[in-house]
C-alpha cells in the first residue's frame, strides 16, 4: 500500500498540484499584505478617515458596555459583533486574486499559442477518391487518378 501511494505522489499532476498550491498559499499572504496595508489605506482616507477593518455591528454588548471604538476592543469586551469591514477586505482580496490568475492564465495561453508553430502542410486529399496523398504526388496511389503537375 505505501509502494501505490509513493507512485501516485510521486507523479507529474500530483508534484504540480503540490507547488501549485503551496506558491498558492504565499501568494494569498502577499496579496492579503497588498490590500490590507497599501490598497485599504488609501481608500479609507478617501472615503473620510475609514479603516475598513474596524467596520462592524455589535449585535450583543460583552461585559464593558459599549459603544466600542474598534474591533478589537468589542472582541476583547466580549461582545458578538458582525464584523462587515473583514468581509469588505477580505472581497477585494479575492477580486485581486483572481485578477492576477486572470493574467496569468492569459499570458500562458499566449506563451502557448506561440510555441505553436503553424506547420506548412506535406499533404493533400486526391480530388477523385478524398485519400490522403503527398503533396508533391502526381497520382494517387490508392485509386491510381492522374492529378495533374504537383
Amino acid at each position: 500500500m505505501l509502494q501505490e501511494f509513493k507512485k501516485f505522489a510521486m507523479r507529474g499532476n500530483v508534484v504540480d498540484m503540490a507547488v501549485g498550491i503551496i506558491i498558492g498559499g504565499a501568494f494569498g499572504t502577499i496579496v492579503k499584505s497588498l490590500v490590507d496595508d497599501v490598497i485599504m489605506p488609501p481608500i479609507g482616507l478617501l472615503l473620510g478617515g475609514v479603516d475598513f477593518s474596524d467596520l462592524f455591528i455589535t449585535l450583543k454588548e460583552g461585559a464593558v458596555a459599549g459603544p466600542y471604538g474598534t474591533l478589537a476592543a468589542a472582541q476583547n469586551a466580549g461582545a458578538v459583533t458582525l464584523s462587515y469591514g473583514l468581509f469588505i477586505n477580505s472581497v477585494i482580496s479575492f477580486l485581486i486574486v483572481a485578477f492576477a490568475v486572470f493574467l496569468l492564465i492569459k499570458s500562458i495561453n499566449k506563451l502557448q499559442s506561440a510555441e505553436e508553430t503553424t506547420e506548412e502542410p506535406t499533404t493533400k486529399d486526391c480530388p477523385h477518391c478524398l485519400t490522403s496523398i503527398p503533396l508533391k504526388a502526381s497520382r494517387c496511389p490508392n485509386c491510381t487518378s492522374e492529378l495533374g503537375s504537383a
